[in-house]
Formats: structure tokens, sequence, C-alpha cells
């Protein structure tokens, strides 16, 4: 039985409609795969890297804004494995424009392969789903993404360092919005223990455009009195200043360009310019308690800025933690946040194929209200009819093979009621008190050994007529526990499909109101209403169809089962008969009663 039920179950997966691979919910209807290539043409790592938030730019060439949501909130970025949800938060998202800036948090980039990525979207319900804290780990301490116009910068990690100041806003950064410098005010950061520099480490970043070259113009400074950190341009050469060890770049940057420049710290210094090294030196880093300067020098005292070595330009993404990042931790950021990286590529758009989603997916959205009323009771009439059918199933299986255990004991004992005793309890057989045959013995002996006790010898025709009528009675009881909640299925099978015809016609007549009202007659406007209205009708027959077959099924086991008391009650009371025959005239008879 096992067996053919899992070929039908195999048979009827063959018909189910599926996509090609897995889809991590099927409440979204459209994914594309996002592969991240750490290879020399694309990343050029070197190395894997253990985690690192990547950028991921959108725009109307590679995706479809007109079905998400208005502010990307069904955005959903999962891993390759296409079951674990990734962290990720946006840093723009406009629809109207086709662009889109969202930073995903990828657990693992492979150096020698590719890294894959699922992007879903296309689900109206969904709740906005992005984490920006989440998105970094806890060794990065400040990130400023200058997404907010004219308004303090906010930190974007979980230990909102935000700025104290206003910054002016450079609407066209390199990500997004950026910052703009006029080389007199600089930006002093908050006095966070978070930012303090330690021995153990510190990377700084961001991105950087020159309006014209400078002597010494700043772009970070961590410093009290002699021992931190300076960061800054010289006359286009980046350069690191860890206390007394100065590093610089052997190539210059130009001005009126945007480069990504980076410094990471620990026993070495290490300065890199568009993510790949451009300096090195041995340095200690010590430790500095005091606030830095974003775009000047910060002073000895009160923490001020010298305007003679203040940076003018525009800034953009400045990360700063207290670790030290390794070189493909800095490659992977440039070559993702780079306009021109080759790291990040998008593949071809996927629909959902599952019941969520592509047509079916266009056709429950359409369902209306009434539908739905519908569909509930349906499904709370499914839901009933199927256990029905289980527990009956189950039930009388359970009587079936009681009943086939009893009879092997009743043949033993050749229908002797001493000898059927000591076959039950030699057998042990506690499980014979589900068969209905062994129930109804139970009530013949009972009959029996009352009319023995009385000192009769023999049955009348009386007495087999009143045994006959106890056990009809026992069986009459067993036969309605067997067909106990039966009706319910007879409701189900009859009352099903009226139901979904009512929702059918219900929706049907509601989309023929709204075509009028709004005017619009074309098949786009009509189909998806009919469509809609009619998934009612296949939820009625999707109850009725499975209630038929269990019914007719049950009905037929049931059949077996009575018929076979039946039997067993002629065969149990001719024993009886031909066991005890009426006594000769003068001898005690056993009583009919």
């Amino acid at each position: 039985m096992f067996r053919r039920v899992l070929c039908l179950l195999i048979l009827a997966a063959m018909f189910v409609p599926h996509s090609a691979n897995a889809w991590w919910n099927d409440e979204w209807s459209y994914r594309k795969k996002i592969t991240l290539n750490g290879g020399p043409q694309g990343g050029g790592l070197g190395e894997d890297v253990a985690r690192a938030p990547i950028l991921v730019r959108l725009h109307d060439g590679n995706f479809q804004f007109g079905e998400a949501k208005d502010d990307g909130g069904d955005l959903r970025f999962v891993a390759g494995d296409d079951k674990t949800p990734l962290k990720f938060h946006i840093d723009t998202y406009d629809g109207l424009l086709g662009i889109a800036l969202v930073w995903v948090d990828v657990p693992q980039i492979k150096a020698g392969g590719s890294t894959d990525v699922y992007l879903y979207w296309g689900n109206a319900n969904a709740p906005a789903g992005a984490d920006p804290k989440g998105t970094y780990d806890n060794d990065t301490t400040l990130v400023y993404h200058f997404g907010e116009a004219n308004t303090p910068a906010r930190d974007q990690t979980a230990y909102n360092n935000a700025s104290p100041a206003q910054v002016r806003s450079a609407d066209a950064a390199i990500i997004g919005r950026g910052a703009h410098f006029d080389g007199t005010a600089p930006l002093a950061l908050p006095a966070s223990p978070s930012l303090a520099i330690t021995p153990s480490g510190f990377t700084w970043s961001g991105w950087v455009k020159l309006d014209v070259l400078q002597p010494q113009a700043v772009l970070f400074s961590q410093r009290d009195g002699a021992s931190g950190v300076t960061i800054g341009i010289d006359q286009g050469t980046p350069y690191v200043a860890v206390n007394a060890v100065r590093v610089t770049a052997a190539s210059p940057v130009s001005a009126a360009t945007w480069h990504h420049i980076a410094v990471s710290a620990s026993n070495q210094i290490v300065l890199y310019v568009d993510g790949k090294p451009a300096g090195t030196g041995a340095g200690t880093l010590t430790a500095v308690a005091a606030a830095g300067v974003l775009g000047g020098d910060a002073a000895v005292a009160a923490g001020q800025a010298r305007a003679a070595n203040a940076f003018a330009g525009d800034m953009d993404e400045v990360q700063i933690s207290k670790t030290a990042r390794g070189a493909p931790f800095i490659a992977a950021a440039y070559a993702s946040e780079a306009e021109t990286g080759q790291m990040v590529a998008f593949g071809q758009d996927e629909e959902n194929a599952g019941w969520s989603g592509g047509y079916f997916g266009v056709i429950l959205r359409s369902v209306t209200l009434d539908g739905w009323v519908v569909i509930g009771i349906l499904m709370v009439m499914a839901a009933i009819s199927w256990m029905v059918m289980i527990g009956k199933a189950r039930y009388i299986a359970r009587v079936a093979g009681a009943n086939t255990r009893f009879l092997k004991i009743y043949s033993r004992a050749g229908g002797d009621p001493v000898q059927l005793e000591q076959e039950i309890d030699s057998a042990k057989a506690r499980s014979l008190s589900r068969s209905a045959l062994f129930r109804l013995t139970e009530v013949g002996n009972s009959e029996l050994k009352r009319r023995l006790a009385a000192g009769h010898t023999g049955l009348s025709s009386q007495a087999i007529a009143s045994i006959r009528a106890n056990l009809d009675r026992i069986a009459t009881y067993e036969g309605q526990r067997l067909n106990s909640g039966m009706v319910l299925l007879t409701i189900a099978i009859s009352g099903g499909p009226f139901l979904g015809l009512l929702g059918t016609v219900v929706g049907v007549m509601i989309t023929f109101a709204a075509i009028a009202a709004s005017g619009d007659v074309n098949i786009n406007a009509i189909a998806p209403g009919i469509a809609a209205a009619l998934v009612a009708t296949v939820a009625g027959l999707g109850v009725a169809i499975p209630a038929l077959f269990g019914y007719n099924y049950l009905i037929i086991r049931i059949k077996e089962v009575t018929t076979e008391m039946q039997v067993f009650i002629e065969e149990f009371v001719t024993r009886l008969a031909e066991a005890y025959p009426p006594a000769r005239p003068g001898a005690p008879r056993l009583a009919a009663e």
C-alpha cells in the first residue's frame, strides 16, 4: 500500500509546475542572480574575504523598478544556497529615475572563483527588510554615506557615531550623494570611545575628489600631541603619517577625479590607492582618545581644525574600523564601489513559476474580498473532510486488522467459549478490544453464561432468537460508529462546488460592475477579474473531488466490515444452537430471558 501511495505522489509531483532551481520564498515574484567575481578579471582579491559589505548598483538596465515597491521595501538578498537571507540596507532608491544603491553584507567572497547572491523583489505586501546596523561587523565603528541632504551625517553602524555638525552636500558624488568641503570648514567627528585609536589596529577608507591640487590637504586627522594618524594628499600625492612615520604613495592622483584612499595600520602601515597598495612602512599605533576630524588637521587644543591644511573637494563613503583590514578587503571595497568596477555582474531576471508567482501570482492578487471569504470557507471544509477521511481510514484499518487477528483465534478455539477465553488469555491480545467481532463474541458469551448459571443445559428457539437480537443490536451500534462523520464528506461533495460557483458568480458580477464604472473595456481589464473569480470554483472542486474519492473508498471498507459482522453473527448463533440443543422433555431448558 505504501509503495502505491509513493508512486502516486511521485507522478503527481511530475505535473506540478516548478522552477528549475529552488525559490527562497514563493511570495516574491522575481529574482536575479548577482555574481561576485573575485578573480583577476573581477575584484583581483588575491585571497578569500571572510566578510565584506558590497555595493550593488541597480538601474533600469539591470532591474525592473516597475515590479518593485516604490521605496524598494520588498528587496531581499539571499546567499547562493538560496536559503540564507543576507543583511542589507538601501543607500539610495529612486524608482522614477531608475536608480538604487544597496549595501549587502556578503559572508564570504571567493578570490579564485565566483560568489553568487540572489536578489528578490516583487512582493507588494512585504515589510521593509533593511538592517543597516546588521550590514557591518562589530569592528566597523563608523560609516558615513552622506546620503542626507545638508544635514548632519548619520552613522550606519551600531555605534551611532553621527556627526555633531551639518554637512554640506555634494549631489553628484560617486555613490549617490556625498559631502563637499570648501577648504575652510572641516567636519569634527564625535568624541566617542568606539572611535578611539588603539594599538590593536585601525583602518580608514573613503572616496576623494580634489577640486584642485593643493599642499597638505588633510583628509582625516586624529591626533593627541605628536601621537596619532593623519591622512592627506600633498600636491596630488596621497600620504599617511602615523606618529613620526610617514608613508607616501609612489604615484600622484589627478584632481577633479574620484579616487579611493584607504589606510590600514597595526604593526605595519599600508597606504592603498584605488584598491591597490601604494606604499608601506614600519610603524606602531599608539592610543589616541581625542576626537577625529574629516577634511582638516586636528589641532592640539580644543579639537579645532586649522584652515591652512583643510581639504577642498568632495568626499564620499567614509569608513573607520578598529582593526587592520587586509588587502583583499580593501580590494573588494574598491571593486564593488567604483563606477567602472568589474566585480559585480548581473544575471537574467527570473519569474516565479510557483503557485504564488507568475500567472498564478497575477490571478491570486486579483481575487476580491468576497472571493477570499468563499475560499476561506472552502479551506475549512477541506480541512474537516481530510480530517474525517484520515481518521476514518485509520479507524477502519484498526478494526479490520483486529477482526482478522480475532478470527484466527476464534477458528483455533472452534467456537467453544471456554477454549476461546483460554486462547485469548494465552495470546495476551489486548488489541482485540478494537475488534467488532470480539465485542460481538463477548455479548454472545455473556448471554450464554447467564443462562448456564441458571442450571439449564440447552437453548430453546426463543433463547437463540434473543441472543441473535442482542448481537444485531451490537452490530447496529458498530455500524453507526463506522459511519459516524461520513455525512461531513457528503456535505463537502455536494456543497463544495456550489459554494465555489457562488464565489465565481459574485466575482464575475463585481468585475463587470467595475468595468462599467471605469468605462475601460479591454481584455487586460476583464481577464484578471474573470480568472480570479474562477479561483473559487477551482477551490470548490478541490474540496469536492478528494472528498468524493475518499467517501467511495470508505463506504466500500465500511460495507466489508459490516458484512463480516453479519456473517459472523450467523456463524456464532449457528454454533451455539449446535453446541447447546434444546433439552429433552422433562429436562430443564435454558431460558429465553
